[in-house]
């Protein structure tokens, strides 16, 4: 079979699952309305005209229903479909939908024939009038099932009317006349109803496959670029790690003193080395995040001793900048339960950001640590320029900087922020900020505060 027209099978079986699965979804969950209609109708008949009747037709209506119970079972039941499933799906929907159908038109006509020819036979049009509009809302997935039913339902409908005509032969003015007429008018407006609800749930359809192929291929290029992602990074780890580790033995003077016209271009490759192996780790770390296989070792961690120590293994980084930083961390021991790495993965980040973007002339980085009811709130700002209104909507987001590539004054790759949202939501805590331009920006990061463990306190008592 030539491609396209495999790819159109395959297209054709996925709707036709779709349908049939919903009809049997909403069949099971119309039971009970169903089965309420259908007793107060004959409880009526049973009890206006004949029990012996009504008795009779309620267990024709119970063996419909527990036919439909048993159809809608088995198409719920397939897992894997093909085309044999579908057209045993849709026998068994025919069979139903016409011995339902043929059981409330005989129903309704029976009546009729006990009612007599002298009244507009109101239950009986009623039954067949509300059944029709019943299938034409619920069983609009398919329009040979549906037009099946309604056949049966116009053809009844027509019938008593015309078979009043028959049997009494009355004038043109006579009433009986009227109720024939009235009756072809209420069925142009239930045909009118179905054709309209098919055409909206066809729509519907179309705009849920679209919505469903678009998700597919967005689904295939995350993967693809995540499976990018990894081969590349791992494949550039090893070749990168030899040269980082060469370099390094080189500027150590393991290997001997570099001549003095060698020493500027090594800095500088042993510079950029170290960035492309943050690189690399970054998108090794965001590959792990997408896929859900991040790792934390959580364990309980004075926030007061870590924040101090994160942030004086910072300060030569900030001091080469010449920028100024202040901490200030209670005495108080504050405890949370964190991955101790990653943690300090996302403080060193936010306060590199911090630093790097603070002003070149007296350029200040605060570091705040205070408890906040249940909660313990970390502050890291800086005194730059802010970040610019049309970018803060984009600050968590992965390869996203402020400005563009050939204007920015700082080197990075712009996942930094987004894994640091990534870890703390992984903690279960919040991170945000507040900006204003021209007078710099602040984070905030918010972690459940946890009671002190008990060994720490043994630890301290003795």
């Amino acid at each position: 079979m030539p491609l396209p027209a495999l790819f159109g099978r395959e297209i054709e079986l996925w709707a036709d699952r779709r349908r049939l699965r919903e009809y049997a979804r909403i069949g099971r969950i119309l039971f009970a309305q169903r089965i309420i209609i259908y007793t107060a109708a004959n409880v009526l008949a049973g009890y206006y005209y004949s029990w012996r009747t009504a008795i009779i037709f309620m267990g024709l209506v119970l063996a419909a229903e527990l036919y439909d119970a048993i159809c809608f079972r088995n198409i719920l039941s397939v897992k894997a479909w093909n085309a044999r499933h579908v057209r045993i799906a849709m026998i068994s929907l025919y069979i139903g939908t016409a011995f339902s159908a043929v059981v409330i038109a005989s129903f309704s006509i029976t009546l009729a024939g006990m009612q007599g020819t002298d009244n507009g036979h109101f239950l009986s049009m009623f039954l067949l009038f509300s059944a029709s509009i019943f299938a034409a809302m619920n069983n609009r997935h398919f329009l040979n099932v549906l037009a099946l039913r309604l056949s049966i339902y116009v053809a009844a409908i027509l019938y008593i009317p015309v078979r009043d005509v028959w049997i009494e032969r009355p004038p043109i003015s006579s009433e009986i006349w009227l109720h024939l007429f009235t009756v072809i008018f209420v069925l142009a407006f239930i045909l009118e109803c179905a054709r309209n609800f098919i055409a909206g749930y066809n729509a519907n359809l179309r705009s849920r496959k679209a919505l469903e192929e678009e998700h597919e291929r967005t689904k295939a290029a995350f993967q693809a670029k995540t499976r990018f992602l990894s081969t590349v990074s791992h494949e550039l780890r090893t070749p990168l790690t030899s040269i980082k580790g060469a370099l390094e033995v080189i500027n150590t003077g393991a290997l001997g003193e570099a001549p003095e016209k060698m020493r500027g271009p090594l800095d500088v490759a042993t510079r950029n080395s170290r960035r492309l192996a943050e690189l690399v780790s970054d998108l090794l770390l965001l590959q792990k995040a997408e896929a859900g296989k991040f790792d934390f070792n959580m364990e309980h961690a004075d926030l007061s001793e870590l924040m101090t120590e994160i942030v004086e293994r910072f300060r030569p980084f900030a001091e080469n900048l010449e920028v100024a930083l202040k901490v200030d961390v209670p005495d108080a021991q504050l405890w949370a339960r964190i991955d101790k790495t990653r943690f300090n993965q996302v403080i060193a980040n936010i306060l590199s950001n911090a630093t790097k973007f603070s002003r070149k002339d007296g350029g200040e980085v605060n570091v705040a640590l205070r408890p906040s009811g249940d909660m313990i709130r970390i502050a890291i700002s800086d005194n730059g320029e802010g970040i610019p209104e049309e970018f803060r909507d984009k600050v968590f987001q992965e390869f996203q900087q402020a400005g563009p590539l050939e204007t920015r004054r700082h080197e990075g790759t712009g996942l930094g922020l987004s894994l640091s949202k990534r870890i703390i939501d992984a903690h279960d805590g919040r991170i945000w900020f507040t900006t204003s331009t021209g007078r710099g920006t602040t984070f905030f990061i918010e972690l459940a505060r946890e009671p002190e463990p008990i060994e720490s306190s043994s630890v301290v008592a003795a």
